[in-house]
């Protein structure tokens, strides 16, 4: 007599087997949703050498593409503008005792010492008022005056000069900084910054490394998978010292770093795009400071502007050794939102272009 013992469940293996395929499919549809995002992202990375405006490109792709900068950021460039004023009243001192200069003025002095006492401010902190008769003391002297426009031979930052024309609104108990303020604000770039943000159905990834030289080590954590280089040179280096050496020549430095980055494999199929900025300050400086004198080679006309733009644009482009590789080149002023936005538009672009079979659009 056989004794028949009831079903428990179906085969084991058999249901082991369905459980793993469905885990498989599971798994399958996660990699083609990861490898979906992937390809709708498009990553960006901004280098060169330091003063070239990379950083004010990042902040104007926050002001056009994100929303802005919040109220609490507003107050930590507050903080940053009062220093940025204070050093560069600090540097032009000191540069007065190399240039074996002395101020004009009896007061100045007494003025030197109120800014060289000055504290950093915390983040609620108006500007301390008795800064401001100093500073405007101190501008009046013919010494500091004459200091400032050699301010080249020492690379005096450029934003003095705006932050200065508005320094009573800047001194205002009810000071917040503007967008224009927020963009003229120096604060030295150290280690990696991305920003993100979205342009019709691709996401922006923007990397923004240190410029100057000790910093310049950190890029190559950057440079896998890039999609776009975009290299920043300031035109109105052509006659400025670097800040970290002043042997040495901002433009000449530009050249020389876009020459060796061309030349590393990683980016032999990115896109590259040049950006020759600061042309507002370029235009300036072309009808006081001829170009001949930094760079002899230069033979077009002295303050022809677009004929020393594009000597400077050639001088780029003849760096480039890879025949199929071609070197995008625009003017730009970081400063102006509206230009910047009408130039990010063809940059992306020439982005899609040339990526158009890696990205999903």
């Amino acid at each position: 007599m056989c004794l028949r013992l009831p079903k428990i469940g179906g085969n084991p293996l058999s249901r082991s087997t369905s459980e793993e395929k469905k885990r498989s499919e599971d798994i399958d549809k996660i990699i083609r949703k990861d490898r979906k995002i992937q390809s709708r992202k498009v990553k960006i990375l901004l280098l060169g050498a330091g003063e070239s405006g990379k950083s004010t490109i990042l902040k104007q792709m926050r002001l056009i593409h994100t929303e802005g900068f919040a109220a609490h950021e507003r107050k930590e460039v507050r903080q940053v503008i009062f220093s940025n004023l204070v050093v560069a009243f600090k540097i032009i001192a000191e540069e007065m005792k190399d240039l074996q200069l002395e101020y004009n003025n009896r007061e100045s002095e007494k003025y030197e010492m109120v800014i060289s006492d000055a504290e950093d401010i915390g983040i609620n902190d108006a500007f301390p008022l008795e800064c401001l008769p100093a500073m405007k003391g101190l501008w009046r002297d013919e010494a500091v005056q004459l200091t400032i426009k050699r301010g080249n031979e020492y690379a005096l930052h450029d934003n003095i000069l705006y932050y200065f024309s508005s320094i009573d609104r800047l001194f205002a108990r009810d000071y917040i900084p503007t967008d224009q303020d927020v963009l003229r604000s120096r604060l030295r770039t150290t280690g990696i910054t991305e920003t993100l943000f979205d342009l019709g159905s691709l996401t922006y990834h923007m990397f923004d490394v240190g410029g100057q030289r000790s910093e310049r080590k950190k890029w190559v954590h950057c440079f896998e998978g890039v999609h776009c280089l975009l290299f920043v040179a300031a035109l109105s280096g052509y006659d400025q010292c670097l800040v970290e050496d002043k042997t040495s020549n901002q433009m000449q430095e530009a050249l020389m770093l876009f020459e060796s980055i061309l030349s590393l494999p990683w980016f032999r199929k990115s896109s590259i795009i040049l950006f020759l900025n600061k042309i507002d300050l370029f235009k300036e400086k072309l009808a006081q400071k001829a170009i001949r004198d930094y760079f002899p080679d230069y033979s077009g006309r002295d303050g022809d502007e677009e004929a020393a733009a594009t000597y400077f644009a050639n001088k780029f482009r003849s760096l480039n050794r890879t025949e199929d590789r071609e070197i995008y080149v625009h003017y730009t002023n970081a400063t102006d939102t509206n230009l910047l936005k009408i130039t990010m538009e063809s940059v992306q672009d020439t982005i899609i272009q040339n990526n158009i079979n890696k990205l999903i659009l």
